[in-house]
């Protein structure tokens, strides 16, 4: 019997051991199998798999049929899921009861570094997020955080999207921000900003450790907001006066920056 991995790792997240998780996943292929038939196709001694079908039966996730030979089914996947479910949000109810969150946290700034880290933090932030979602990311990046915007609409956060570059997406309000002249080899910036109390500025690229940089000080918050709405606006006024725009100023301010060259 093949047994896919992915599903073994999603199983042992759910607090199993790997033996545990192959041999759950035997039985919910091929239940009331006996401790035997599990040993067979997990290559495991038969001594192991019986405490592991113990330990499974201890923990309300696989019934034990009393005959000869004894025989081992699984609870069904989604009753064991509704129940952790149940006991999760029951104990989360409780800690958030006794531990009540203080007025308003301190300013902080917290450095994450590692691909894995700074997905995560963005994940958590954007799990947390209970009104607005600002966000500012280029069109090649979306595909890692998109999932996680989308879930943030569907319970009913307003998510605005400030990308650059063109790509489709089906969230909802989102505004397409003129491609800057730059190396998408180089590092890719991008910024996030939750009800306007949390943010996040990080950098995506193959020449530099992807990291983000978390912070709840108003002067980052009013930076990102600052940031955002400058856009908004300037991309409002060059979709109206464009060409009056380009006249003057050059394509792409030109005119202007070479006045500024500390722009450059």
């Amino acid at each position: 019997m093949s047994m896919p991995m992915l599903m073994i790792e999603q199983l042992r997240k759910l607090g199993l051991s790997e033996l545990e998780a192959k041999c759950y996943a035997v039985l919910h292929e091929k239940s009331r199998s006996s401790g035997y038939e599990v040993a067979k196709h997990v290559s495991v001694s038969r001594t192991n798999v019986y405490a592991a079908l113990r330990t499974l039966h201890d923990k309300g996730i696989c019934r034990v049929l009393e005959g000869d030979p004894v025989l081992y089914e699984a609870v069904p996947i989604k009753q064991v899921i509704k129940l952790l479910q149940s006991d999760f949000d029951r104990t989360a109810r409780m800690l958030m009861e006794e531990l009540a969150a203080p007025p308003s946290a301190p300013p902080f700034f917290a450095s994450w570094k590692g691909e894995r880290l700074a997905a995560q933090t963005i994940r958590r932030l954007i799990a947390n997020a209970g009104k607005t979602i600002l966000i500012d990311v280029w069109a090649e990046d979306l595909h890692r955080i998109e999932a996680s915007l989308l879930e943030a609409e569907q319970r009913g956060v307003s998510v605005h999207l400030m990308m650059m570059g063109e790509c489709h997406t089906p969230l909802k309000h989102v505004i397409v921000h003129q491609r800057p002249k730059a190396d998408l080899s180089q590092i890719r910036h991008f910024t996030l900003l939750c009800d306007q109390e949390t943010a996040l500025i990080g950098s995506f690229g193959t020449q530099a450790e992807e990291s983000v940089l978390e912070s709840n000080h108003p002067s980052i918050v009013d930076l990102l907001v600052n940031a955002y709405e400058h856009d908004v606006v300037m991309l409002r006024i060059e979709e109206d006066f464009g060409a009056e725009l380009a006249a003057k100023y050059g394509e792409h301010y030109e005119k202007i920056r070479q006045e500024h060259p500390e722009l450059n």
